[in-house]
């Protein structure tokens, strides 16, 4: 899904899930960051394939460390905004890691539903996720759309609990 905001919905949903877990600004970014790669391609003209070696877990895993020491580095610009929203959280180095690491893996698993040009096993050219029909792929572009309504109820339980508790 080359530059869509698509993984967005499917970051936000496990993000608000497992807030406690994983550092959330963290999986946003890495729920889209490896379609830097598709946008290229693309607007660059590249003689490569549209979802190349960034869309492998080796790839993956080479985005996932650099962007763990990033985000590690500027988290705290992102504080203020969190709590506006009413998401604060605990700043970790673990939490960012885990966040950079299943944001990216969780991309790479839906992108691999529907294109052909995905190697998730790189250098193996096998994508046993792979759907193949007139429908292939729809199913990750639906779980996307509807994590999207799914992180919105979450995301208004959260508020409901919060105001509760203040009360």
């Amino acid at each position: 899904m080359p530059f869509t905001p698509y993984h967005l919905g499917p970051g936000l949903f496990v993000g608000l899930l497992f807030l406690s877990f994983i550092d959330l600004p963290t999986f946003l970014v890495a729920s889209v960051i490896v379609d830097v790669e598709p946008f290229l391609v693309l607007a660059l003209n590249l003689n490569y394939p549209l979802h190349g070696f960034f869309h492998s877990f080796l790839g993956g895993t080479l985005v996932a460390v650099p962007l763990a020491l990033v985000m590690y580095r500027v988290r705290g610009k992102f504080s203020s905004l969190l709590s506006f929203f009413k998401l604060e959280q605990k700043v970790s180095f673990k939490r960012i890691l885990v966040a950079a690491f299943s944001g990216i893996y969780i991309h790479i698993l839906l992108d691999s539903r529907g294109y052909t040009d995905i190697q998730p096993f790189y250098p193996s050219d096998y994508n046993p996720l792979l759907t193949t029909g007139i429908l292939a792929g729809l199913d990750a572009y639906i779980i996307c759309i509807w994590s999207f309504f799914g992180a919105a109820i979450v995301y208004i339980i959260r508020l409901v609990l919060i105001w509760r508790k203040s009360n």
